[in-house]
């Protein structure tokens, strides 16, 4: 029997193929993941409805995939059917011809509304025993997506924590070639374009972090207990959403289109995030209206998802400046490219202690820290740019402040 491609999310019709989970003469079972795909930058797993033999498997990596392609062949278990791969056809994807905003209002017969979930995701529940009405959705008017459907089965009750494997770069092999695709691919057309189009400059700044590293060690252990992971991350995304609102040119973008600057009136900050497969930038929605706490949280779950390869899109969209850390793992400055079509972005480096002397002309020791500012030149003149970042090592140097909500600070 054929498997064609699910639909994958609201107005996708297409994703590229990351990796077979699967193989020829492979025992499935229900809810099992099939193959591994993205859109945009996304990756998600692709569930099975069914419970069979895989026979043949249709598609390379790194080749497109549209909805409604068949991508393998399978028999189904307890069936003694053999299904050649000649007869595998490309069938009509899958897709509900009404939009959400006019599509009607479905009842279930008890009055309530039923879920909104296209074709191919109601197809896939019900040969997974999954009730949609189980489900909340990410989608448009809380449309369900296969995303809902598939992180709802890696949640499911019976199912083994996953074990956190320790996380390593792949840096090659010598005397080897890699072709050019997947997240790779799309990191090196996003960046080109950003360097090509945005005149960068850089500004770099020395910032005393002293009474900050004390707070943020007074607070770990006692963060730590109730399962959240405070880290000096979550300062500097609270600091640059409140230097944005003083310095709002920073928080806006080009439309080249109309030659016009777009001032944002949001402030979603991404952060820059190294994964197994490359580099994805997940948003920290308003971030200048959640507190430190609700940041490290938020942060400590955007950083897994995307590691784990199952960061959704809405994870990804909607950024207005961009925060990059390489502290973790060592260096003073960078310079950072813009994450296009933003104007701004903070490369944070590492914090080392040294001496310094303070306003008495003696000698103590401080903890000290480079901030690593780019910015699009057709928008933020050099002044700016440095007004913004004075406005930033401002709020990390007053770093109780920042924990205070906004009516107080």
């Amino acid at each position: 029997m054929d498997f064609p491609l699910p639909e994958l999310g609201e107005g996708v019709y297409e994703a590229e193929l990351v990796r077979w989970l699967v193989k020829p003469g492979d025992a499935v079972k229900r809810g099992q993941s099939l193959l591994e795909v993205m859109t945009d930058k996304a990756t998600m797993e692709v569930p099975t409805p069914f419970a069979g033999t895989i026979h043949s498997i249709i598609g390379e990596t790194g080749q497109r995939l549209k909805v409604g392609d068949v991508i393998l062949t399978y028999t189904p278990a307890g069936s003694s059917e053999i299904v050649p791969p000649s007869t595998a056809r490309k069938v009509e994807p899958m897709v509900a011809t009404a939009s959400v905003a006019t599509a009607p209002l479905k009842t279930n017969g008890r009055g309530a509304s039923a879920p909104v979930a296209s074709p191919s995701v109601r197809h896939l529940a019900r040969k997974l025993g999954v009730s949609l009405a189980d489900l909340h959705g990410s989608g448009p008017a809380g449309r369900i997506l296969l995303d809902d459907l598939t992180s709802h089965l890696k949640m499911a009750p019976d199912d083994k924590p996953a074990k956190k494997e320790a996380f390593t770069f792949d840096v090659g092999v010598p005397g080897t070639r890699v072709r050019l695709q997947g997240l790779r691919r799309k990191i090196a057309e996003h960046l080109v374009e950003a360097k090509n189009r945005i005149p960068h400059y850089s500004y770099i700044d020395e910032c005393d972090l002293t009474e900050m590293v004390k707070l943020r060690s007074a607070l770990r252990d006692p963060c730590a207990a109730r399962g959240l992971k405070l880290t000096y991350l979550s300062f500097f995304i609270k600091a640059a959403a409140m230097a944005l609102k003083e310095v709002p040119i920073v928080n806006s973008s080009l439309d080249e289109s109309t030659q016009e600057i777009v001032f944002h009136d949001h402030y979603h900050i991404g952060i820059a995030v190294a994964t197994p497969a490359g580099l994805v930038v997940p948003v920290v929605h308003d971030a200048d209206k959640k507190d430190i706490y609700s940041i490290a949280a938020e942060v400590d779950r955007l950083g897994s998802d995307a590691k784990a390869g199952r960061v959704k899109l809405d994870d990804l969209r909607g950024g207005t400046f961009t925060v990059t850390s390489i502290g973790n793992i060592g260096g003073l400055i960078s310079t950072p490219i813009i994450n296009h079509p933003q104007v701004g972005i903070l490369g944070v480096g590492k914090v080392v202690k040294r001496p310094v002397y303070d306003a008495k002309g003696e000698i103590r020791p401080a903890d000290l820290i480079y901030l690593s500012f780019s910015f699009d030149h057709r928008v933020v003149d050099g002044a700016v740019g440095a007004l913004f970042g004075t406005a930033v090592s401002k709020h990390l140097q007053n770093p109780a402040a920042l924990l205070l909500p906004e009516k107080l600070r």
